[in-house]
């Protein structure tokens, strides 16, 4: 297993993406994602996230909450994993909240920005368009109760594939999970490029599997030769014996990454969203169904710590932008 730091593989993006037309796609970005928010929202703080709209009549005030978790396993699985933190959602804001199950994240994206989802936790690579596209304000994060939190994107084979290093991958398959994903697409796409000189399509052929699970149970299976996934999902299909250890083999690990935000649109009344943050906050994990998921993870995720969009994501904004990225709403 080799580790490589996300700095020094952004360091060589960037300096090869100043070359040739690659150049363009950089400038075209600007210093920053910061100007990236759809013209239907507002920024005057500069958090890059979208203000709450200053017109009353513009905030929004729903009898029932609609809540999404990110599309990465069993949608029926995570609605009993969930139902706890609603119930307590519901005692702390008085409203109805409902589960609502999404399939894939252009979906969850598109039922926020359409102002049919007011609560969720989007994950790490499409935190950014959720942000810029939908009004998504993140405010928080799992976390290990010494405020450890993260995942690492790894790419995975199973034993007796031929696949050794990662180099062995080419001339033949590599599973993605979808393009939005950080884990499942953009970290490792530029990894496969910049550090060991593999174009998608020339040296190897991309395949997507649409969720981590999905390429996760994939390579056990035999059907894809490697694939690239948040190990915090392995984790869970390992505890869960979803999947048998044995059935899996890591050839690369990157450096941590932040994981799922949660957080609120934009328009939410802001009485409201101080209560949906307040249901965070002081939700009880000890005894939920929460952390018997979760604190499967490593490390494991055993408490909701606050975060910003701003800080905690750079790292995924310096990708994108070093990749040529776009937040443009389609």
């Amino acid at each position: 297993m080799s580790v490589r730091g996300t700095e020094k593989m952004l360091d060589r993006l960037k300096m090869a993406a100043l070359h040739g037309a690659a150049a363009l796609a950089l400038l075209a970005l600007g210093a920053g994602t910061a100007q990236a928010l759809d013209a239907r929202y507002t920024d005057a703080d500069g958090d890059l996230v979208a203000d709450t709209p200053t017109d009353p009549a513009e905030q929004i005030d729903p009898d029932t909450l609609i809540f999404a978790y990110t599309p990465v396993e069993d949608p029926a699985v995570y609605a009993q994993v969930w139902q706890g933190f609603l119930d307590h959602m519901e005692e702390v804001t008085g409203k109805s909240v409902q589960f609502f199950p999404v399939q894939s994240n252009a979906a969850q994206i598109e039922a926020m920005r359409a102002g049919r989802l007011h609560v969720a936790g989007f994950n790490t690579g499409s935190n950014p368009l959720a942000v810029n596209c939908a009004g998504f304000v993140p405010f928080a994060m799992m976390a290990s109760k010494d405020d450890q939190f993260g995942y690492e994107m790894e790419i995975i084979t199973y034993p007796g594939s031929g696949v050794e290093k990662v180099e062995d991958i080419k001339g033949k398959k590599m599973a993605f999970t979808a393009e939005t994903s950080n884990s499942g697409y953009k970290a490792p796409s530029a990894l496969l490029k910049e550090e060991f000189g593999m174009e998608a399509g020339t040296d190897y052929e991309p395949v997507f599997s649409g969720k981590h699970d999905n390429s996760i149970l994939g390579v056990a299976n035999k059907d894809y030769v490697a694939a690239a996934i948040a190990n915090s999902v392995k984790e869970r299909m390992l505890a869960r014996e979803v999947v048998p250890a044995d059935s899996l083999k890591v050839i690369y690990t990157s450096e941590t990454f932040p994981t799922t935000g949660y957080g609120y649109v934009y328009n939410l009344k802001p009485e409201l969203a101080e209560k949906v943050k307040e249901a965070f906050f002081s939700f009880e994990w000890e005894g939920s169904d929460l952390l018997k998921e979760f604190s499967t993870s490593e490390p494991p995720q055993e408490k909701f710590v606050p975060i910003t969009y701003q800080e905690n994501w750079k790292v995924v904004r310096d990708i994108d932008q070093a990749m040529g990225v776009s937040y443009a709403c389609n």
